[in-house]
């Protein structure tokens, strides 16, 4: 069975705006705390949501190539792990009050 591998590019100046590059494909995924962290929502990226330690993150890929979209789940599934939060439950939409997916 294959494994991809994960790499995190972080900011020393922020904790919360770390980078994850898989090292076998083009995925990356930008990771924010919206807890301070403002977030627009790109309509060309996915975005998928998850609470870690009293904090709420947003995960949004950055110029997603279709044969990477499925890979989106297991990196941030390892992100989890990386913060010793392997029970974050990753959520499909916002789940702040206000941010409701727009029909």
């Amino acid at each position: 069975m294959d494994y991809n591998v994960y790499l995190l590019a972080t900011d020393p100046k922020d904790p919360c705006r770390d980078v994850i590059h898989s090292r076998d494909t083009s995925l990356k995924i930008r990771v924010y705390c919206l807890n301070h962290d403002r977030f627009s929502p790109s309509e060309n990226e996915i975005q998928l949501y998850g609470y870690a330690h009293d904090k709420l993150y947003a995960f949004e890929t950055i110029n997603i190539a279709a044969e990477d979209a499925l890979d989106v789940v297991g990196a941030i599934q390892w992100y989890a792990d990386y913060i010793d939060f392997p029970e974050m439950e990753i959520l499909p939409e916002d789940p702040r009050p206000g941010h409701e997916l727009a029909m």
